[in-house]
C-alpha cells in the first residue's frame, strides 16, 4: 500500500479511501463490493492482472480500514461528495471518476466508464478476511454502556407524566396542564425512538418498527387520543431498555478482560537493567522479569526460576497452575509467588487474551441464519404492513362508512377509520419478532463467555444443537495433552543422552503436542542443543533435519523404516515390547536407534462425559494418529462407539465427509494444526482452550477455553436450550401477532388494549431470553 492519503487527500481511514487507494495503485482494477452480510469481496478487472498481488492489496487496504474500527457502512451521501462515516468530502476527481453505492450491507465501489466495457469485467469473490469480520470498536461499545439506564428512566418518566395526565384530567385540572404533561410524557418515551428512527434515515436504511411507534402514537395524538400514544411510548421504551440491558450483559465480560489487561511490562535489558514499557511495544525474544501479584504482559515461555499462575480469568481453572522452566504463560493471568524471568512469545495484539477478545467480538457480530433471515423479513415486514395500514384505511373510509379522521362519538373511537387503521399498525408491528432471535443468541453467548465457552456467532449456538454425532481427538482432548518424558532408550545401550539430545535438537522446530512435551522436558534439563538445517515436516509421519553432516529421523516407528528404505529396521525386541497405552517416539541416526517413552493420561473426566453424551442421543468416535494397539486399549477405557486409528489428517477429513454425506451433523474436538483441516470440515468444530493453536481455533465454531472436555456438554446443553427458546419465542411473537391483528381486523380490540398485547409480548420476548443468563448445564465449570 501507498502512504495514508495518497490519491485521496485525507487518509484511509474509512473504506471509500482506502479502496481508493487500491484502484489508484492498480490500473486493471474496475469494481470493488465488499458485503459484510455474506462476508465477501468481489472484485472485477480488465486486462491484464496480478491476481495475486491484486489481492494482497486489497486486504491490506481492509486491514488499514479494521484497524483504525470505522468504515462499516461507508458510502457517499447523495448529492454531495461526502463520506458518510467520516464527514469528509472525497477529492473531487474521485467523486468524478468514481461511482459510489451502499445497499444492505454492501458497499460498491467502480469506475465510471463506458456502458459497454462492464460486459469485458472479469470478476473474482474472495472471502472477506476475518480481521476485517471483526472490527467491533471498543469505544463505541463503551460508549453505549448504562444506555438502558437512560431508557429506563425515560420510559418511567413517561409512564408518570402520562399517569398525572389522566389522573389530572379525571379530577378537573386546567386543559393546559393537562396537554403540557401529556407532551412531555410523549417526548420522554419518544426520544430514543426518534434518535434510532432518525439514525436509519441518515444511513439510508429504511423504515423500521420505531418509525411505527412513532407514527402510531402521533396518530393517536392527532384523534385525541393521547392516553392511549402515551402508553404505547411507555411500553415500547421499557421494552427497549430491557433490550439493551441484555446486549449490555453480553458486553460486559469483554470490557472487564479489556479493563484487567495488563499496560505496561518489565522488560530485562542486555546489561541486566530494568526498564518499564507499554505492552504494545513488547517484541517476541524480549525477557521479561514477573515479580509475585504482577500479570503476565504477553504470552511468552518460563526461561529461569518458578512459580505458579492464578489463569481463572481467561481458562476458567480455578486452581493454581504450577510453572517452571519450560512452560508457556498467558498474558493477563496472575503470578502468584516466584519471580519469573520471562521470554515474550509473540506480541501482546496476539496473545491468548487477544484472541479470546476477538472471539466474543466476532460472536456478537456474526448472525445466526434465522437471525438473517428474521431481519431480512422485518424490512419487507414493515412495508408490507405500512401498505396494509393505508388499504384497510380506505376500505373502513369509503367501503363501511366510518369516519375518516375523527370519530362522531367521542366514548366510540373505534368508529373512526384512523383510530382502527392506527390500532392495526400496532398490533402487526413486529417488534418481538424482531427480537425473538437475537435477544436468545446474545444471551447464549454471554453465558458461555462467562463460564468459558466462546461461541463464534449466533451460527455456532444454532448448529451445535443440530449436532447427530461428535468425533473427538485422542491428545489434547480425551488425554490431557501434558505429556511427560518417562523414559529413553537406546541401541547400542549406554546413548540414551545422545539420543535425548538429538531429538530435542529436531523437535524443537514443530509444534506437535510430542514435540513440545520433548522440547519442554530438554529445556528443564538445560541441554545444549546442537544446530540442525534442511528441518521437513511429515504431517502425521514425523520430522527430519540434518544435525551436523549426518540426517536425523525423529517419529513413528514405519515412516522411519520406510524412509530408510527397508534396508535398516528397529531392534526386533522393542517392536515386540510395545504395550496399548504406551506413547513412543521413535529416533533414528546412521548407528543409532533410540526411542523415548511419553506417558498422556486420559483425562479423568473423560469416561463420564462419553457416558452423557451418549445418554443425550449422541454417537461418540474417536479420531487418532495413534497406534491401533493404543485406540482399542482407549476404546475399551471409555466405551466410545467406533474408534479409528492410525490417521492422517486427510483420512480424517475423509471420514468427517463420509458420515455427513450419511446425514450425520458432525462436531469435531480438536486441538492441534493436525486438526485444523477437520475442524474446517465437521458441521461444527470444536476447538479446545487458549493454548491450542492459532490453525485450530481459526478454524473453530465453538472454542473450549477451560481445556476441560465436559463443557462440550454444557456448550451442546446450553445450545439446544437457546434454540428451546427461540422457537417459544417465535411461538409467542408471531402468534400475538395474528390474534392481535384479526381482531385488529375485525374492528373488535381498542388500541389501548392492543397496545398492551403488542408492547406485553416483546418484554415475554426478552425476558425469556434473559432466562440463559441465570442457567447452569451439566458439565459446565467455573473458576474462583
Amino acid at each position: 500500500m501507498g502512504p495514508r492519503g495518497s490519491g485521496t487527500g485525507a487518509g484511509s481511514d474509512c473504506l471509500a479511501r482506502s479502496l481508493l487507494q487500491v484502484f489508484a495503485e492498480e490500473p486493471s482494477l474496475e469494481a470493488v463490493s465488499v458485503d459484510r452480510e455474506r462476508k465477501l469481496v468481489e472484485v472485477a478487472t480488465l486486462g491484464r492482472t496480478d491476481v495475486v498481488r491484486l489481492r494482497e492489496r486489497l486486504e491490506a487496504g481492509l486491514r488499514e480500514v479494521a484497524d483504525l474500527r470505522v468504515g462499516r457502512e461507508c458510502a457517499l451521501v447523495s448529492g454531495r461528495g461526502d463520506c458518510r462515516t467520516c464527514g469528509r468530502p472525497l477529492p473531487e476527481a474521485d467523486v468524478r471518476q468514481f461511482r459510489f453505492r451502499h445497499e444492505r450491507g454492501v458497499t460498491t465501489v467502480s469506475r465510471v466508464t463506458c456502458p459497454t466495457a462492464p460486459t469485458l469485467w472479469r470478476w473474482r469473490r474472495w472471502p472477506l478476511p476475518r480481521f476485517v469480520q471483526r472490527d467491533v470498536d471498543v469505544e463505541e461499545v463503551e460508549s453505549h454502556e448504562g444506555e438502558w439506564r437512560w431508557q429506563l428512566a425515560a420510559s418511567l418518566v413517561c409512564g408518570g407524566l402520562t399517569l398525572m395526565a389522566v389522573v389530572g384530567s379525571a379530577r378537573g385540572w386546567g386543559a393546559g396542564w393537562v396537554l403540557g404533561l401529556q407532551v412531555l410524557g410523549y417526548v420522554a418515551g419518544g426520544w430514543f425512538a426518534v434518535e434510532e428512527a432518525w439514525e436509519r434515515l441518515r444511513r439510508y436504511r429504511g423504515l423500521d418498527v420505531h418509525f411505527l411507534m412513532l407514527a402510531v402514537a402521533l396518530g393517536s395524538a392527532a384523534v385525541g387520543q393521547w392516553a392511549e400514544g402515551a402508553v404505547l411510548l411507555f411500553l415500547f421504551s421499557l421494552a427497549g431498555a430491557l433490550e439493551h440491558y441484555a446486549l449490555e450483559r453480553t458486553q460486559r465480560e469483554v470490557r472487564a478482560l479489556f479493563r484487567n489487561a495488563p499496560k505496561t511490562a518489565t522488560v530485562l535489558g542486555e546489561d541486566g537493567g530494568e526498564r518499564e514499557l507499554p505492552v504494545e511495544a513488547v517484541e517476541p525474544g524480549m525477557r521479561l522479569v514477573v515479580r509475585p501479584g504482577a500479570q503476565f504482559a504477553v504470552d511468552g515461555e518460563v526461561i529461569r526460576g518458578e512459580s505458579a499462575a492464578d489463569e481463572s480469568n481467561l481458562t476458567g481453572e480455578s486452581l493454581p497452575v504450577g510453572k517452571r522452566v519450560g512452560d508457556v504463560v498467558l498474558a493477563g493471568t496472575l503470578n502468584l509467588w516466584g519471580v519469573l524471568e520471562v521470554r515474550a512469545l509473540r506480541p501482546a495484539s496476539e496473545s491468548a487474551l487477544q484472541k479470546i477478545v476477538r472471539l466474543i467480538r466476532e460472536a456478537q457480530r456474526q448472525k445466526a441464519p434465522a437471525q438473517r433471515f428474521t431481519e431480512r423479513f422485518s424490512a419487507a415486514y414493515t412495508y408490507a404492513v405500512l401498505g396494509l395500514t393505508v388499504g384497510m384505511y380506505l376500505v373502513w373510509w369509503w367501503g363501511m362508512g366510518l369516519a375518516p379522521f375523527r370519530s362522531p362519538d367521542p366514548g366510540q373511537p373505534g368508529l373512526s377509520a384512523f383510530y382502527r387503521a392506527m390500532t392495526l399498525l400496532v398490533v402487526s408491528s413486529p417488534c418481538a419478532l424482531v427480537l425473538s432471535i437475537p435477544s436468545a443468541i446474545l444471551a447464549a453467548i454471554a453465558w458461555g463467555a462467562r463460564h468459558g465457552i466462546l461461541f463464534r456467532g449466533g451460527a455456532a449456538v444454532e448448529k451445535l444443537a443440530e449436532v447427530t454425532l461428535v468425533a473427538l481427538d485422542k491428545t489434547g482432548t480425551l488425554t490431557t495433552g501434558e505429556l511427560r518424558v518417562e523414559r529413553v532408550e537406546s541401541r547400542p545401550a549406554g546413548r540414551e543422552g545422545e539420543v535425548l539430545v538429538l531429538a530435542c535438537a529436531v523437535e524443537r522446530w514443530s509444534n506437535h503436542p510430542l514435540a513440545r512435551a520433548l522440547t519442554r522436558h530438554g529445556k528443564q534439563l538445560g541441554l545444549e542443543l546442537p544446530e540442525v538445517s534442511r528441518f521437513e515436516s511429515v504431517t502425521g509421519q514425523g520430522v527430519k533435519a540434518r544435525v551436523g553432516d549426518r540426517l536425523v529421523w525423529v517419529g513413528r516407528r514405519e515412516w522411519i523404516e520406510a524412509e530408510l528404505g527397508g534396508g535398516v529396521s528397529a531392534p526386533a525386541d522393542w517392536v515386540v515390547g510395545d504395550r496399548p497405552g504406551e506413547v513412543w517416539v521413535w529416533l533414528y541416526r546412521e548407528g543409532l536407534w533410540g526411542r523415548i517413552l511419553l506417558r498422556d493420561e486420559v483425562r479423568p473426566e473423560a469416561a463420564g462425559l462419553v457416558e452423557r453424551l451418549r445418554r443425550a442421543g449422541l454417537r461418540l468416535v474417536v479420531l487418532t494418529g495413534d497406534r491401533r494397539a493404543a485406540a482399542e486399549h482407549l476404546r475399551r477405557e471409555l466405551g466410545v462407539d467406533e474408534i479409528r486409528a492410525e490417521l492422517k489428517p486427510e483420512e480424517k477429513v475423509a471420514a468427517i465427509r463420509e458420515w455427513s454425506e450419511s446425514g450425520e451433523r458432525v462436531a469435531m474436538v480438536g486441538d492441534g494444526v493436525n486438526d485444523a483441516p477437520s475442524l474446517a470440515a465437521a458441521h461444527v468444530g470444536v476447538a479446545m482452550g487458549a493454548r491450542g493453536s492459532d490453525a485450530a481455533l481459526e478454524q473453530a465454531d465453538v472454542v473450549l477455553m477451560h481445556d476441560r472436555i465436559e463443557n462440550f456438554l454444557a456448550a451442546y446443553e446450553l445450545s439446544r436450550r437457546a434454540r428451546r427458546i427461540i422457537r417459544q419465542n417465535l411461538a409467542v411473537s408471531l402468534g400475538t401477532v395474528v390474534v392481535l391483528v384479526v381482531f385488529a381486523l375485525l374492528g373488535k380490540i381498542p388500541l389501548p388494549l392492543g397496545v398492551v398485547g403488542h408492547e406485553g409480548s416483546t418484554v415475554v420476548v426478552v425476558m425469556n431470553s434473559l432466562r440463559l443468563l441465570v442457567g447452569r448445564w451439566s458439565g459446565s465449570t467455573r473458576g474462583g
